[in-house]
């Protein structure tokens, strides 16, 4: 082993930093060696030896050893395949070391280097490759640059310029375009090639070409002509390699479907603003005096100085920076009086857009009202200028669709129409460049906008208008367009549809053909470089065409049979989708063939010996080959396929040269087969065959079959193709008889397929040039002949192009067209083409004809020379435009021409009557040059001829008429309809001039089949007809016969509802012989005359005033069919009288556009464009004879229009509201006009008006009372005092339909007025407004300091009213005035004390207390209830306005809701705002709460009390509302809002529950959900941290102890004692956190017993307040479910809600005494065991006894059961010994003096309810004394009870005399007690009851089974009685049996009173329960009547289960009586 052996055995055992720097070379190169198959052998891209190896590799790839430099390449390039991204923060290093070492070195090494840097591309370290190369182009030694550029360019073509950035590139390119060395020089420009493949040509050029030296570019230049197709990707970057892990299988499953290629394959667009720096430009601008410049006064220093930015900003890329200022001074430039200026300022905006993009947003929008306002000036270079900066805008993305909404608005509504149309076509451009999704967006603002542009009045608007809307049909499809265009007119939907239609179909071919050519020719460059091979990656100077020609067909033959296998698959896969979709230009020129691959490509198709026969020298052979080829082409089945190779073989074999006629003639028609047969024939084929064709056309014996083979081609590719090919062939061959011939085939074709497809212009020119210029006589004749075809088609307009022949020749062509007469549209194609695209190749007829651009000629001095002062130089100039429309052959071209029309439109007004009529002459030669564009280029001209009927000439009506002609020959009649309508109705047009335009209309109508635009001109018709001139009437006559003719009758039919009157008659009149609407005018014949001619009239008259749904009621009533007509007979009737005849038509009004624009401004008076404005929409709502009575200048036809509107206001309310604003507008303009009656006229209505709209409940809008209200205020000071008087009252009236407070602030407005009159009434309304209005103006006080300041001025009347006004504010707010009127001097103070003092005095005079008391009361309630409430309180008690505290609803239907109490008087909101405080929020219920304290404050202060009887109907709904409304604005005031709701909830609460009428109304349910909310939130600890927490809890305390006080007592005991229950959890507000739920319960428990203490304290006073059954009935409940098990334990833990309870009942017991147990019919006292109730009833009356607390009672009363006694009393007797007891009890309470108020009371309800019994015989034994006193107590207590005070409140003055010597007297037999006694009977305290309640469907079922059915069906009960659930399940239910059981209990009872039986528990039948009753048993069912011969009792008045004073067992009795019989469910 040789020691280098051994060195390099033991350098292996080294580390590997060792090894790879070891001094000795060979050790590193096999390290180098071992490192590369190291890197070979590892997969996994994360492994550590990667990392260890990575640091050595940038000093391995510098090593000085040439060949182990290339082995560390290889070893880094084996590396870098083992690698990932990860590796790239070694890259810098490495590329470096590379760039500095390896790039100069060998080829290998370089070539090695080059792959190194791929690698690291392809590991996305893009960024410091680039690093690199900017280094390595800066390389001294130009060895190695070229390297550098090299891998640039692989690198930039492998992997596209997504991964590698074109822009780094770019930057390095200009210093290597100017190398020393040439193949740097020559890589550079490869590269450059490179990029215009990558990014497309233009940018690479308008970069880079700029930098470049001539030479170069030119150089460059000839290079990207050979540059095309576009350029894809074929290498990846490692990540996205490992997500597509197989391409090739990726590649094979594309297949045949390889046409659908994925987007990213796609080329890249590249956007150049992205390549480029940006520039700054404002410090250069600084320094070049900009900003002097600007200022200066010539218009010539500002113009350079704007040149100046505009030439800084049009650099590509503009530096962001603060263009403010710059765009200030630009928006006062742009206005700037000098255009020059102007169109240079413009410019530079667009500048500045274009190179800011983005940045320039805010700029743009700022810039844009200007710039649209500047569109207005007619100048052509402002107008293109402007055209420009604003798309660029657009483009450059400073501006979208969404950010120019409001100043499009604003634009569309200028009042010059050029505004409005260009705004539109600029609309129109930037919803073109949009993309759908930003159109889907817009599209709802710019629809509406553009279809009211569709009724403008100028056509530019409305063209404009429709394309907007095809732009946005194109964008996003026609369903946004489809609501829309219901609303437009038959012409108009038409036209929009056909706009759109056209687009759709040029749109949908532009898009199919877009991505099919990317795909093809994508496809083309795949397949390119397939073939091509690693050659193209080499070198960037490979590129260029000395080298490599870039894209050109590969010639060998297997790279054609590559591309042909593509073109099938493609052809294959994409058939269906060519045959929708236009293809791609279709390559025309054929390529050269061999016979040999004709012959290969044939294959089988073409037998081999029919093909070797052809080519035979013997012309019999070669003709029976022909036949026979005939044969197998007519024999084969897919021909399509093989057309091309067929048509090949044919011009080969036997070729176009072929001798024999015969054999011609074959293959002539072989050709013609295949050309009529083929499904698409190629027009490359026709090519082929072309030349050949012609010249067989030339010989005699084949011209036919050549003449018929040139038709068939016209027919398969269209002949304005084949015409192009043989101008050429036909011009240069040498055989004349080719052109001549060629000529004659060409008459005929144009005769066959007309001129639709042909270029005429090309058609026309060959034949001047070429035909007609020929010296053989036959090629001229057959020329002639040509043109004597076109003229067929074309017409006379063919003679102006004809004009410099030969006279000779005109001759002749005058004669041929004699012979060719022109046929117009009549002269239809005889064949059809069947190609698809031919017919938008060539845009057909007229139109084809060459126009020129007459824009040259029309030069600033003919435009001046028009305007002249000299009418000889303004007639040269007229004659100057009609020689240049000679010298145009009078086809001339739209541009340019606007400014010609606007000057002859000055000529039409010409003093000078023969200039008028050259002008007229002059436009109709314009028009007929021009042709239908006219229309449009004219902008409106139209209307200016149309005027010139006015003259009274009868020449210049004539020369009218014939321009009228002519431009009716050039735009169709439809597009002058208009125009001609507005003319008829111009009243300025007299007699003579109508009736010439009419007797024309007739004229063009009656040369028309069908015109269903005619019926616009309809209506002047009709009104002509009555016209005071006859011939005009004659003229109007005829026209309209021609206009029914040719409209249709739907058309007829909508047109009649806009005319009315007599001229309607006379049109139905008319109509009759067309035999349409018959139905409405003639009447039934067989019923009788219902509606004489004078009721006709009526009817007509009357609903003439437009009737609505709500019905007019005159309507309804005088259109009622009389007998014998049928209803249906009357609708056309109907029909025609009332729907033409609406006043208003509102159907297309979208009030909320209008009211959108109105601002409140400063009172101005009305422009003449918003007058303007407001005829047009006067026009377009109000019918015709009202509009014009309104807008007359007649101020009675005025009055006339207001009073129809006056009359018909009750019945179109609804509409007159939806245009109310436009009313307003109209008022505000007679406000501003002098005339006295109609002045006065206008306030009648508007006070009429306001009442109207205050009936509705409607509330003005902030847009209409910015129309009106400043006006109205300004006009306050009129100067004569009617005027003002009324003016005032009317704005007073305003308060109550707009807020009081928003109209105070106008009224504040008008305290500045100039006027003095004016300021004097604003200075009175503010005192009316503090005085009336003072709680909604309170806020705005501060007001008072402007009227304190009119106390100084001179006019005493100003200084009076001040005076006055702050006279009322003391009035109201007492001293604290002085805090409002701000500094005063000393004299106006002294002005104001003397003012002050004088009103106390008059304020005394009256009664009417001191100054400020309210304010005073105010602070008292502060003190008791809490600030805030009481302030509510007093605001809403204050407030007379209650319809501005609501919201106005937006929706009509809310506005016009039907009032909800018909008893209250004015209109009133109170179901409104119920709705708000039950589904608001609780800022929102804060306004319904204020409308109801204010109708709980009017309804107090009613001294009639009506109001209140209405409120009590809805108090329960209302207490239900804000009872739910508590836990809400609670919990929403602890989420940190301001309690201000949670103080109006309490403040109405407190406010309904002070009145005990509406608290007695609350139902028992309501009541029991309000205590437990009020309870609940008292316990919540979190309220004391609320906004305001302490007055809340005070205002809870305050308000349970209203409840307590004035709700119904029984309700309140019951609610009480249920709630003793444990409460459900879910009722609580939250849980606390360190609470148990039985700890709250408790907490909750214990107030509920405070709230029962309170109530049973008085309980003595109120014990005949309450119904004891259903109190006795909680407490048995109450026990029942405790049991007595708990009971006991209780009692033992001394439970507080039980003691509560027992207390209760003891104090019962106490009051009622054994009487207590007549009360207790709802408690089931039969039940086994017995009800506890029972046993704590006994043992209290033991105990109370044992006491003598006691009444003493009769015998027998104290027990429970009855004996077995079976003998009944009779019932009558029953009742009478009842209340004969109940009698003796009441005397003794009478006799003594502690109860005698409440005996004497229980008499008085005795006599209430048995009127008949006669009392006083009962006191036989009484004294007269006390028989008296009874007599005087009854009379007291009747007057107490009529005045509503219990017995309570009134003690008797004197006891009762001592008189009874007994302790009771002995009574006479009672009186018999009638059961229908009830009837008479009054309640004092009852409200009305529900007369039905529902069976439930147990109580049905229980029925069915029984005989005995009881009716529960009619009871009388109270809402209230057992409405809670909780109590359901212990009421006593009613079964069959139960009525006669308490019969029988009843009796058994009154024997056990009298018998004194002691059995007190008597075993009784349990009485079935029944869970589902909703009252007891005693509220339900009626007993049998005792007296079955009695009327029934249910016919009376108030039943005695309301009575509550009386005791229990009258009660009972009485209950039994009133059931009377039974009555069928």
């Amino acid at each position: 082993m040789s020691e280098e052996e051994k060195l390099l055995k033991e350098a292996k055992k080294l580390p590997w930093e060792d090894r790879l720097l070891h001094k000795n070379w060979k050790v590193r190169n096999e390290a180098n060696i071992d490192l590369a198959s190291l890197c070979d052998s590892i997969t996994d891209p994360k492994d550590p030896r990667l990392r260890e190896i990575a640091p050595f590799l940038k000093k391995t790839v510098a090593d000085s050893n040439a060949p182990v430099q290339e082995k560390a390449l290889d070893a880094l390039i084996a590396f870098l395949k083992a690698a990932d991204a990860d590796a790239g923060r070694y890259a810098k290093e490495v590329c470096d070391a590379i760039v500095a070492k390896c790039l100069t070195g060998r080829p290998k090494t370089v070539e090695k280097a080059q792959a190194a840097f791929m690698l690291w591309v392809e590991l996305e370290a893009v960024d410091v490759f680039l690093d690199s190369m900017e280094k390595a182009i800066k390389n001294k030694v130009a060895k190695a640059v070229v390297p550098a550029i090299d891998v640039m360019f692989q690198a930039l073509s492998e992997f596209g310029a997504k991964v590698v950035p074109p822009k780094r590139i770019l930057k390095m390119l200009p210093e290597l375009f100017d190398h020393q060395d040439q193949n740097v020089r020559a890589s550079s420009k490869g590269l450059t090639l490179e990029l215009c493949r990558w990014i497309g040509k233009d940018p690479v050029k308008s970069i880079l070409f700029e930098k470049m030296r001539d030479t170069m570019k030119k150089e460059l230049e000839a290079e990207l002509v050979n540059v095309t197709g576009t350029a894809k990707p074929s290498r990846k970057i490692r990540s996205e390699q490992d997500r597509e892990p197989e391409p090739e299988s990726v590649s094979e499953a594309a297949g045949p479907g390889a046409v659908e290629e994925s987007v990213d394959d796609a080329p890249v667009e590249v956007d150049e603003y992205e390549l480029v720096d940006p520039v700054d430009i404002l410090t250069p601008l600084e320094k070049s005096g900009f900003w002097d410049g600007v200022k200066a006064t010539k218009w010539s220093e500002r113009k350079e100085a704007v040149a100046e930015l505009s030439k800084l900003a049009s650099t590509r890329k503009i530096a962001p920076g603060d263009f403010a200022e710059v765009c200030r001074t630009l928006k006062k430039l742009v206005t700037d009086v000098n255009i020059a200026v102007a169109v240079e300022a413009i410019q530079a905006i667009g500048n500045l857009a274009r190179g800011l993009r983005t940045h320039f947003s805010a700029s743009s929008r700022f810039l844009l009202p200007v710039l649209l306002e500047k569109l207005k000036e007619k100048k052509p270079a402002l107008t293109e200028s402007l055209t420009q900066t604003l798309q660029a805008m657009h483009k450059s993305g400073c501006l979208n669709l969404a950010d120019i909404v409001e100043d499009v608005k604003t634009a569309t509504k200028n009042k010059v129409p050029l505004v409005r149309s260009l705004t539109l076509n600029w609309v129109t451009f930037c919803i073109e460049t949009s993309n759908k999704a930003v159109v889907l967006k817009v599209h709802k603002d710019y629809v509406p906008i553009c279809m009211e542009c569709l009724n403008d009045g100028t056509p530019d608007v409305r063209d404009a208008a429709f394309s907007a809307l095809t732009a946005v049909a194109k964008s996003v499809g026609m369903r946004p367009l489809e609501r829309s265009l219901e609303k437009l007119d038959d012409v108009r939907k038409k036209k929009l549809s056909e706009m759109i239609a056209g687009s759709g179909s040029s749109v949908s071919g532009a898009t199919s053909s877009g991505p099919a050519a990317v795909k093809n020719s994508g496809g083309g460059v795949s397949s390119t470089e397939a073939s091509e091979g690693s050659f193209v990656r080499k070198s960037a100077a490979s590129m260029l065409s000395g080298k490599r020609p870039v894209s050109a067909a590969p010639a060998n033959k297997k790279g054609a049979s590559v591309k042909s296998g593509n073109n099938k698959k493609a052809d294959g896969a994409g058939r269906v989708e060519t045959a929708k979709l236009s293809e791609m230009p279709e390559d025309i020129e054929p390529a050269e063939k061999t016979l040999e691959e004709i012959e290969s490509r044939l294959g089988s198709l073409i037998q081999a010996d029919v093909i070797s026969q052809l080519k035979s020298a013997v012309w019999k052979e070669r003709l029976e080959a022909i036949s026979s080829l005939k044969q197998q082409v007519e024999g084969l089945q897919d021909l399509d396929q093989s057309v091309e190779i067929l048509v090949y073989l044919l011009c080969a074999l036997p070729g176009w040269n072929e001798k024999n006629v015969q054999v011609q003639q074959q293959v002539i028609e072989v050709v013609t087969y295949l050309a009529s047969t083929a499904t698409k024939f190629p027009k490359k084929c026709v090519v082929l065959c072309l030349l050949g064709i012609s010249e067989r056309v030339a010989d005699m014996k084949t011209r036919a079959h050549a003449m018929k083979c040139l038709t068939t081609f016209s027919e398969a590719v269209g002949p304005g193709f084949v015409f192009e090919r043989l101008y050429k062939i036909m011009k240069e061959h040498k055989n004349p008889k080719v052109l001549s011939e060629g000529l004659l085939w060409m008459v005929s074709a144009i005769d066959d397929f007309g001129v639709s497809h042909l270029k005429l212009k090309d058609l026309i020119e060959f034949c001047k040039d070429t035909g007609l210029q020929s010296s053989a006589a036959a090629t001229r004749n057959a020329t002639i002949k040509v043109l004597g075809a076109l003229h067929k088609f074309i017409g006379p307009d063919i003679k102006g192009f004809l004009t410099d022949v030969k006279p000779a020749l005109l001759s002749a062509l005058d004669t041929e067209y004699q012979k060719n007469p022109f046929d117009g549209t009549s002269a239809a194609p005889k064949k059809t083409v069947r190609a698809s695209e031919s017919t938008s190749l060539f845009v057909g007829g007229l139109d084809s004809l060459p126009r020129e651009d007459i824009s040259g000629k029309i030069t600033p001095t003919l435009l001046k020379s028009l305007e002249s002062p000299d009418w000889k130089v303004r007639l040269e100039s007229i004659e100057a435009v009609n020689k240049i429309l000679e010298e145009a052959n009078k086809r001339i071209q739209p541009t340019g021409t606007g400014e010609l029309f606007g000057a002859l439109r000055g000529r039409l007004y010409d003093s000078n009557k023969n200039l008028v009529m050259a002008t007229l002459t002059t436009i109709g030669n314009v028009a007929s040059a021009m042709g239908p564009v006219v229309e449009k280029a004219s902008k409106g001209i139209l209307s200016d001829i149309l005027k010139c009927l006015s003259d009274n000439k009868k020449h210049m009506r004539e020369s009218t008429l014939s321009t009228l002609d002519a431009w009716n020959a050039a735009v169709h009649f439809d597009k002058m309809v208009p125009y001609i309508t507005s003319a008829l109705t111009d009243t300025k047009i007299g007699a003579e001039g109508r009736k010439d335009l009419f007797d024309w209309a007739t004229k063009q109508l009656s040369g028309l089949s069908e015109f269903p635009d005619a019926v616009h001109l309809l209506k002047p018709a009709a009104t002509a007809v009555m016209d005071k001139s006859s011939d005009v009437r004659k003229a109007a006559d005829g026209c309209i016969a021609e206009i029914l003719r040719v409209s249709g009758q739907e058309t007829i039919e909508k047109s009649l509802k806009d005319i009315q009157g007599p001229a309607l008659a006379l049109i139905l009149e008319r109509v009759k012989p067309y035999g349409s609407f018959q139905e409405f005018v003639e009447p039934p014949k067989g019923g009788s005359i219902g509606l004489s001619s004078k009721t006709n009239t009526k009817v007509t008259k009357s609903t003439s005033n437009g009737v609505t749904k709500h019905g007019n009621r005159t309507v309804t009533s005088r259109v009622i069919p009389a007998k014998g007509l049928k209803p249906d007979t009357m609708l056309p009737v109907q029909g025609i009288s009332v729907q033409p005849h609406a006043l208003l038509n509102v159907k297309d009004s979208i009030k909320e556009e209008r009211e959108r624009m109105v601002r409140r401004t400063k009172f101005e008076e009305p422009r003449v464009e918003q007058i303007q404005e407001l005829e047009n929409d006067m026009m377009k709502y109000f019918r015709e004879d009202l509009h014009r009575r309104l807008l007359s200048t007649d101020f009675k036809k005025q009055v006339d229009g207001l009073e129809m509107l006056q009359k018909a206001l009750p019945s179109i309310g609804k509409e007159i509201i939806e245009v109310l604003d436009i009313l307003l507008r109209w008022f505000v303009l007679q406000l501003c006009k002098s005339n006295t009656t109609c002045l006065l006229k206008v306030l009648e209505f508007l006070r009429e008006l306001f009442d109207y709209l205050k009936g509705e409940a409607y509330s003005l809008s902030e847009a209409e009372a910015a129309i009106f209200l400043p006006c109205l205020i300004e006009k306050l000071g009129h100067n004569i005092e009617k005027v003002r008087e009324k003016m005032r009252e009317l704005t007073k009236q305003i308060a109550q339909v707009y807020s009081a407070a928003k109209s105070y602030s106008y009224i504040l407005d008008g305290l500045r007025s100039k006027n003095n009159r004016t300021r004097i009434e604003c200075a009175d309304l503010v005192g009316f407004f503090i005085d009336h209005h003072g709680a909604e103006v309170s806020g705005q006080l501060k007001s008072l300091q402007i009227v304190a300041s009119l106390t100084a001025e001179r006019d005493g009347e100003i200084r009076k009213a001040a005076l006055n006004t702050l006279a009322t504010g003391y009035k109201i707010l007492g001293e604290d005035i002085w805090r409002y009127v701000g500094k005063l001097t000393d004299a106006q103070k002294s002005m104001l004390d003397d003012r002050f003092k004088w009103k106390v005095r008059e304020m005394e005079k009256r009664g009417e207390g001191r100054p400020g008391e309210a304010r005073a009361a105010l602070r008292r309630s502060v003190r008791e209830n809490g600030p805030d409430v009481a302030e509510q309180s007093y605001e809403v008690s204050q407030s007379i306005s209650r319809k501005s505290l609501v919201q106005p609803d937006l929706n009509m239907e809310r506005h016009l809701m039907p009032r909800a109490l018909v008893g209250v008087s004015g209109p009133t909101n109170w179901n409104e705002a119920l709705d708000i405080i039950s589904f608001g929020s609780p800022e929102q219920s804060v306004e319904g709460m204020k409308v109801v304290c204010h109708e709980l404050t009017q309804a107090t202060n009613d001294p009639e009390g009506s109001l209140m009887d209405e409120l009590m109907k809805d108090a329960d709904r209302l207490v239900s509302c804000l009872a739910n409304k508590v836990a809400k604005t609670f919990d929403f005031s602890l989420t940190g809002a301001s309690s201000r709701s949670c103080k109006y909830v309490l403040n109405t609460l407190m406010q309904t529950f002070q009145n005990k009428r509406l608290a007695h109304a609350v139902k028992e349910n309501t009541l029991d959900n309000l205590i437990t909310e009020l309870l609940l939130w008292l316990l919540d600890e979190r309220v004391p941290q609320m906004d305001d927490g302490s007055q809340l809890l005070k205002a809870l305390n305050v308000l349970m102890l209203k409840i307590l006080d004035n709700a119904d007592r029984t309700s309140s005991f019951v609610v009480l004692i249920n709630l003793l229950r444990p409460l459900d959890p879910s009722r609580w507000p939250s849980p606390a956190t360190n609470e148990t739920f039985a700890a709250r319960n408790q907490k909750f428990s214990d107030l509920v017993v405070k709230c029962l203490i309170k109530l049973t304290k008085v309980l003595q006073s109120t014990i005949y307040d309450v119904e004891l059954d259903r109190i006795l009935q909680s407490i048995h409940v109450y026990l029942q479910e405790l049991g007595m098990e708990e009971i006991r334990r209780r009692a033992g833990a001394d439970d507080k809600p039980l003691r509560m309870v027992k207390t209760v009942l003891h104090e019962l017991v106490k009051l009622r005494g054994a009487a207590i147990k007549g009360h207790l019919s709802l408690v089931p006292i039969d039940m086994k065991p017995p009800p506890i109730i029972l046993a704590y009833i006994d043992l209290n009356l033991e105990t109370l006894a044992a006491a003598r607390m006691l009444t003493s009672t009769g015998p027998g009363q104290t027990h429970w059961g009855d004996s077995g006694v079976n003998t009944p009393a009779p019932a009558t007797n029953s009742a009478d010994a009842q209340l004969k007891q109940e009698l003796a009890a009441i005397f003794k309470k009478i006799g003594d003096k502690q109860t005698c108020t409440i005996g004497l009371y229980e008499l008085y309800r005795i006599t209430q309810l048995y009127p008949k019994v006669d009392i006083f015989s009962q006191l036989q034994n009484a004294s007269e004394a006390f028989r008296t006193y009874i007599r005087d107590g009854l009379a007291q207590m009747e007057k107490n009870a009529a005045a509503g005070r219990a017995p309570s409140s009134v003690p008797m003055a004197t006891p009762p005399p001592a008189s009874l010597t007994a302790s009771s007297p002995e009574f006479a037999p009672l009186s018999p007690v009638q059961t229908n006694s009830l009837n008479g009977s009054k309640s004092l305290s009852t409200k009305p009851e529900p007369t039905n309640f529902n069976l439930p469907p147990s109580y049905a079922e229980d029925n069915r089974g029984s005989g005995n059915v009881i009716n529960a069906a009619r009871v009388r009960a109270p809402d209230n009685v057992l409405a809670d659930q909780r109590n359901e399940r212990f009421i006593g239910g009613v079964t069959s049996g139960t009525l006669d059981a308490i019969r029988e209990r009843m009796k058994s009872m009154q024997l056990a009173a009298a018998a004194g039986n002691v059995d007190e528990y008597a075993t009784r039948p349990l009485m079935s329960v029944n869970d589902n009753l909703n009252a007891g048993l005693s509220t339900q069912s009626r007993a049998l009547d005792p007296h079955p011969g009695m009327e029934n009792p249910a016919q009376g008045g108030v039943l005695p289960m309301d009575e509550k004073a009386l005791s229990g067992l009258q009660a009972r009795m009485e209950r039994l009586k009133s059931g009377g019989g039974l009555e069928p469910l």
